[in-house]
């Protein structure tokens, strides 16, 4: 950084500290009944659009400071989506190369921001998922073409949410939040924003947001035990909450109508398990995570066009 610039903030800077707002329409009248408030984090407020900004340039960072990488190093992760993007613009501000090895399926919004950040992009078979681009990455890095930094196992991903996100919730809801739902992908945010919040409050409840069996939502994964993220720690999480695909899609289409909340498909579904919380609760405070936004869906098909 010149002497000129030195003064100035950085577009490091501008990731993190997102608002935290009230639905005002959605489940209105009976969160009024029953003294309930539903508050969605507006993660895709972030620069590169998601929650994923955090913990992408968290792993790139603690990775320098510990000497494992430095800059002109090649990058190899596994995404579904947005930590690709994540890892695109992080890598571009650090000076990386950026290879992203992730299914053909996902929706070509993503996959062209992430050319617009400079990254490398390797197609994997649909049919394969996740688990397919998770065996490739890692093969890549066994045949020495790079460094996973490995969003599923790196503790450095649910740390920065322990570190930031965590804390941004306690202290906009003023340590009121009973109930805290986030979409369950590779679980860094669940994990490190529950650890932290239980600290803070054991009796606040984590609930996680899983598809129903034959459901298929970006950003939300039922891993086969054997991919369940190492990261993962089942004790911090009270409750899990089976979405249906139908359901997310459709409270995506609500979001944007009702209260102008333009989130993506994961968003909806965190949204949709934090009303089915509200509507048995009493005097609760729901976070649910906006974890992106919903731009990089419209070609899925899920806005009518």
């Amino acid at each position: 950084m010149t002497s000129l610039t030195k003064h100035y903030p950085t577009i490091e800077d501008a990731i993190g500290r997102t608002p935290l707002v009230a639905l005002q329409r959605i489940g209105a009248q009976d969160n009024q009944a029953r003294c309930n408030v539903v508050l969605g984090k507006l993660e895709g407020n972030n620069p590169a659009g998601s929650v994923k900004d955090r913990p992408a340039l968290s792993m790139i960072r603690r990775a320098e400071e510990r000497g494992e990488i430095r800059p002109g190093d090649t990058l190899i992760e596994a995404t579904s989506g947005n930590t690709g993007i994540a890892l695109a613009m992080a890598a571009a501000i650090k000076g990386y190369r950026m290879v992203l090895v992730m299914p053909e399926d996902l929706s070509i919004e993503r996959a062209q921001t992430m050319k617009a950040f400079g990254a490398e992009l390797i197609l994997t078979p649909k049919s394969g998922g996740m688990e397919y681009a998770r065996d490739l990455a890692d093969t890549m890095v066994k045949q020495g073409k790079g460094r996973v930094l490995d969003q599923f196992a790196n503790p450095d991903n649910p740390r920065i949410h322990y570190e930031t996100t965590g804390p941004e919730l306690w202290e906009q809801t003023e340590g009121r939040i009973t109930h805290f739902v986030s979409a369950m992908g590779t679980t860094g945010t669940i994990t490190g924003v529950a650890r932290f919040l239980k600290e803070k409050n054991p009796a606040i409840q984590i609930v996680g947001a899983q598809p129903r069996e034959g459901s298929r939502i970006p950003g939300i994964r039922k891993w086969p035990e054997e991919y369940l993220p190492k990261i993962y720690e089942p004790r911090l999480v009270d409750e899990l909450v089976y979405v249906g695909q139908d359901d997310a899609e459709d409270m995506c289409r609500r979001l944007a109508r009702e209260e102008g909340i333009f989130g993506g498909i994961s968003a909806a579904g965190a949204c949709w398990v934090a009303q089915q919380i509200a509507a048995r609760e009493h005097n609760a405070t729901i976070v649910f995570v906006v974890c992106d936004r919903g731009d990089r869906y419209l070609s899925t098909g899920v806005f009518p066009a």
